[in-house]
């Protein structure tokens, strides 16, 4: 009944007073990128010509200028419904999550050098938030796209959202109703597994490892720890509940995915327990002359 999402760009004076114009497509839930990519570029190839119509395989923005302009060109993204925090009060159930949809987000990544994918020190991401001009379900499968918002998050803020999603994950995987032994074997092996590249232990050596010079990431430096606390205890829940479900012949498997948590834990534990100073300092100043306006306040009262 539902669908999925997808933001459409076309570029080029072939399309006339659709140059430069931005939509978003509902499409039936099992299409994929290629699918429709694979549509879009018959359905305007038989207009225009096969040779004459070419599709932007990237996400980043469009600069017209270094476009053929005798070419039609179409950028097509994956999006997928956004909601702010307030809205996820109410938005509890899948139907809830599919309708009234008008602000769509995608993803993408990039470095301060121009590279798609670097370490994770120079990991920055792009999120674009779209909002079209009526709400999904609609009579129309394409909707015009009237306003486009950007936010950058830095090396550290994808590093927490990173984190935080990997914790929802195991979260979900833990207390899913039927159990999936499967599912949860496998967020557990992305979890502690020692195998895992840029996994949670190089994302806590790389961020946590030095206390940041700069104050502006003090509160990105604790959320990030505090992230961690929870990524472990989350893990911990994951493998008790991983013990209740498995048979006799996967308890190697269980000890094994034990003695990676209880390595990655301790690894772990001198980087998450470092606190920041700075950040106690202002809530004892602020209690300090709250406490002196006090003791002012009561001595006039005497006199």
């Amino acid at each position: 009944m539902f669908g999925t999402y997808f933001r459409i760009g076309i570029y080029g004076p072939k399309f006339g007073d659709l140059d430069e114009q931005e939509f978003v497509y509902k499409e039936p839930a099992i299409t994929k990128l290629a699918e429709i990519s694979h549509r879009l570029e018959g359905f305007y190839g038989e207009r225009f010509g096969e040779d004459q119509v070419e599709v932007i395989k990237d996400s980043n923005p469009v600069d017209k200028c270094k476009l053929d302009p005798n070419k039609a060109f179409i950028q097509i993204t994956y999006v997928e419904p956004y909601f702010d925090t307030y809205e996820m009060k109410d938005r509890i159930t899948y139907f809830d999550k599919n309708y009234n949809l008008r602000r769509f987000v995608y993803c993408t990544p990039f470095t301060l050098d121009g590279r798609a994918h670097g370490d994770l020190h120079e990991q920055f991401k792009r999120k674009t938030i779209l909002t079209t001009s009526h709400a999904f379900p609609y009579i129309k499968t394409r909707i015009n796209i009237i306003h486009k918002e950007e936010v950058i998050s830095t090396p550290i803020e994808v590093a927490i959202e990173d984190m935080q999603k990997k914790t929802q994950e195991l979260a979900f995987a833990t207390h899913q109703d039927p159990s999936d032994a499967k599912m949860l074997q496998m967020v557990l092996q992305g979890s502690v597994g020692t195998t895992v590249n840029q996994g949670p232990l190089e994302v806590a050596q790389v961020f946590l490892s030095e206390i940041p010079i700069d104050p502006k990431l003090y509160r990105h430096h604790n959320k990030l720890r505090l992230c961690f606390k929870d990524f472990t205890k989350r893990c911990e829940d994951a493998l008790r509940k991983n013990k209740s479900l498995i048979g006799p012949d996967q308890k190697e498997y269980q000890r094994e995915l034990e003695r990676n948590y209880h390595r990655l834990k301790e690894a772990l534990q001198p980087l998450i327990n470092r606190k920041i100073p700075q950040l106690y300092k202002p809530v004892l100043q602020v209690n300090s002359h709250r406490d002196s306006f006090s003791r002012m306040s009561l001595r006039k009262l005497d006199m």
